[in-house]
């Protein structure tokens, strides 16, 4: 072991100008992110048509659980209810908010793409939850579809990005550390002779 601060320690100022660069990152990438998205061409061609796979696929979970709906484009369709995806109820911005995080963050790029890709996987499953719910609230239940659809689902998509995001730089944050730990015990220990 060695004597003295460990590099933990060592600037007190260190993990301030961390957290403000990562804030710095973060937003960059998030304005970037959101103006791609929000152009025409991306949108046209990307997004809807990413957004048009999510109905499809709602559509085949609801007609395992009985309901007898079709799709249009973005539009899921029963006798008795419809809905369509909008940009903002297809988990995109969820997914932007939590890939401009990782990306931001100070990890290993290897273990940043594979946070991006299982957070995107993720965000999406629970994004599906979300649509085929609220299908069968406005079916079951339409005086509860408002706000199930505008403050809960919303509120749950979103923290459940930021619970993803938590995690997985919990986890890389033990990880730093960890590698720290082994790399000052190495300076630390006798060379061999």
């Amino acid at each position: 072991m060695r004597d003295g601060p460990s590099s933990s320690t060592a600037k007190p100022g260190a993990a301030n100008r961390r957290s403000a660069w990562f804030l710095v990152r973060f937003v960059v990438l998030l304005v970037v992110f959101y103006a791609i998205v929000a152009s025409h061409p991306v949108n046209d061609a990307v997004i809807v048509p990413f957004t048009s796979a999510i109905a499809r696929v709602s559509a085949v979970i609801l007609n395992v659980l009985g309901e007898q709906v079709t799709v249009n484009g973005t539009e899921i369709r029963s006798s008795r209810f419809a809905v369509a995806i909008e940009n903002g109820c297809n988990g995109v911005e969820t997914a932007l908010l939590f890939g401009a995080a990782v990306l931001a963050f100070p990890a290993p790029w290897k273990r940043r793409l594979l946070g991006l890709v299982l957070g995107f996987v993720a965000i999406q499953i629970i994004n599906l939850v979300r649509v085929v719910s609220l299908f069968l609230v406005g079916v079951h239940w339409p005086a509860l579809f408002g706000t199930s659809h505008t403050i809960l689902w919303q509120s749950i998509v979103v923290l459940c990005g930021v619970l993803l995001f938590l995690l997985w730089a919990a986890r890389e944050a033990r990880a730093r550390q960890r590698q720290v730990a082994v790399e000052e015990t190495d300076r630390g220990a006798p060379k061999p002779r």
